[in-house]
């Protein structure tokens, strides 16, 4: 009797040894953005906050310590790929988040889904994986790029404005901003510039044009410096007191330092503003400015930070054992977390179903810095992006 309960202690102990040293062995996360150049605000914002995360986790994850390796992508789409690639041959990462622009993560996407590496995008959400490339490797947490120049064409039809001029960077995200705006505006587009990206900074031509076309607003999308840039040209071009200007990711807690009052009266649409009432957001705010001191979180950063969440979500379920993938799935598809946007759930694409805000600049609010943004109200409940039916996962 002795020996049998030996030889079934030595079995049981055969078989808990590997769970053991697996809980020793670190949860790795590859994390790709944008770390050089002008751009590398955002790359920091998001890297920010997803370390604020992991602190706010213990930096642990179903009980295993979390190990992340960022990658700069330089903004370049054969440069995302090559760092993708290196996180999952050579570092053999868990999962891979991040990725800020849609013709980056477009030429990233073979690699992990055909290692079947659980990619979650902090910002880019280009239509071509909400629909025919979906996966069930594949998660946002932040939106389909159509979704929010979406919700500001909503608002410009309350608004009662009749036309429009279009201007954006010729890329995969500036593409799917202008015909989301034009999929919902009711008024009458009189044309559409998309410009060389990202070098342009000179809108000389497209500002000639919109004036020509005399509409009623013109719509832009130019994140970060670019963003800047159009925003003090169309100021000096003398077309900001002329023509109403909307945008999507034009106006933000990075730019606005440098766009400084030209943002005043220049209304966009976000899934997230830092002023957002929940208890997750005021932590997450207030927990980001007392880390960074000096600087505040954008959208890119809470998209971030709820990338680590939605992972720390998939692991706990699992207790740490990443080879149960299907469970690991099953559990992001819940949004079992408190988002810092508040509650949404997933599309069958794994693209967010949520809510979106119309966001203004304001004076005064903030006593750290002159100028801050505030949700206005709620443009659109429960949007959901208009690619789904094209993709042939179902759950």
């Amino acid at each position: 009797m002795r020996k049998s309960l030996m030889a079934a202690g030595a079995v049981l102990a055969l078989a808990a040894g590997p769970a053991l040293a697996q809980q020793d062995k670190p949860i790795k996360i590859g994390f790709v953005s944008t770390f050089s150049g002008p751009t590398a605000v955002i790359g920091n914002d998001m890297r920010n906050a997803f370390e604020l995360a992991l602190d706010h986790l213990g930096r642990k994850m179903g009980g295993r310590p979390v190990e992340v390796i960022y990658e700069d992508d330089m903004q370049k789409p054969d440069i995302g790929k090559q760092k993708t690639e290196k996180l999952l041959q050579s570092d053999k990462v868990d999962f891979i988040a991040g990725y800020i622009w849609s013709n980056v993560l477009l030429a990233s996407l073979k690699p992990v889904i055909d290692s079947q590496t659980f990619l979650i995008s902090a910002n880019a959400g280009p239509s071509q994986i909400a629909g025919e490339l979906c996966s069930p490797f594949f998660f946002s947490t932040s939106w389909q790029n159509d979704q929010t120049p979406q919700a500001v064409g909503e608002y410009m039809n309350q608004k009662g404005v009749k036309s429009v001029y279009l201007i954006g960077p010729n890329y995969a995200a500036g593409k799917d901003m202008l015909s989301g705006l034009a999929s919902t505006f009711k008024g009458k587009v009189l044309g559409q510039d998309l410009t060389k990206w990202p070098d342009q900074l000179d809108f000389s031509a497209e500002l000639s044009k919109a004036r020509a076309a005399n509409p009623e607003a013109v719509f832009v999308f130019y994140p970060g410096a670019s963003g800047v840039q159009f925003l003090t040209q169309y100021a000096q071009a003398g077309l900001k007191d002329k023509i109403p200007l909307y945008t999507a990711f034009t106006v933000d807690e990075l730019s606005l330092p440098l766009q400084k009052e030209l943002a005043l009266g220049v209304p966009g649409a976000q899934q997230w503003v830092h002023d957002l009432p929940n208890e997750a957001n005021k932590k997450f705010v207030a927990d980001y400015r007392k880390k960074y001191p000096g600087l505040r979180p954008t959208y890119y950063g809470a998209q971030a930070y709820d990338a680590a969440q939605l992972i720390n979500s998939a692991v706990v379920a699992v207790k740490g054992d990443l080879t149960k993938k299907d469970a690991m799935r099953d559990e992001m598809r819940k949004v079992n977390f408190n988002s810092v946007r508040g509650s949404y759930k997933y599309g069958n694409n794994h693209i967010p179903i949520q809510n979106f805000y119309l966001q203004d600049v304001v004076k005064g609010e903030d006593k750290d810095f002159a100028l801050s943004l505030k949700t206005v109200a709620t443009i659109v409940k429960d949007s959901q992006d208009r690619f789904h039916g094209k993709c042939p996962m179902k759950w």
